[in-house]
């Protein structure tokens, strides 16, 4: 099983009377380093490392222009935010327990920075999933019929193609020569290894 972490910013408070009363700009205002509805993705692996750089370049979806924010191409996540969350980042990429005993799936986190006059609340989920690597003919037609057959075993999730591999987001775990059985059952591809 191989793991990725989708951060999602999911709420920005703001407390003027305290930016008010200890700010030296008592008009700062909300954060602007992230924006509801942000999301990002982490992956570690091989020579990709989102995590030792802070984040950098795993903006994936904003409302806002992505070099003005944090995570996208241009500067890394705030360090408020990242003393705040990287632990439960870290956790879910090796695969660890984020929050078990706490919150209703221990894949998930709500965390939040330490801005005192306006913090950024974050979804910080585990994603567990699979490449199952393929050889033979694919196209849109075998990916529509390969994501539906998967979807049919009750822990797959989402099916995202690849290249040469798709990869299978789970719920649980399941076994490989499950995926394996299930994706040369639609035919036209062997299935060359499960990771």
């Amino acid at each position: 099983m191989q793991h990725k972490v989708k951060v999602t910013v999911i709420d920005k408070k703001l407390y003027p009377e305290l930016q008010a009363q200890y700010c030296s700009d008592p008009n700062s205002g909300a954060c602007s380093c992230y924006h509801v509805g942000d999301e990002f993705i982490f992956e570690r692996y091989g020579t990709a490392d989102d995590f030792w750089h802070m984040g950098l370049n795993t903006l994936k979806q904003t409302v806002h222009r992505a070099e003005a924010t944090a995570g996208g191409t241009a500067f890394p996540h705030c360090s408020e935010a990242w003393d705040a969350i990287s632990r439960y980042i870290y956790t879910g990429l090796q695969g660890g327990s984020i929050m078990r005993g706490w919150m209703r799936d221990e894949r998930v986190m709500i965390a939040c920075c330490s801005d005192g006059t306006r913090p950024v609340i974050f979804k910080i989920e585990r994603m567990d999933y699979k490449a199952v690597y393929v050889e033979g003919l694919c196209g849109p037609d075998w990916e529509s019929r390969v994501a539906e057959a998967l979807k049919g075993i009750g822990a797959v999730e989402t099916v995202i193609f690849r290249e040469d591999y798709a990869e299978v987001y789970l719920t649980a775990d399941v076994a490989d020569e499950v995926l394996k059985e299930t994706v040369e059952g639609c035919g036209g591809v062997k299935v060359l290894k499960v990771e």
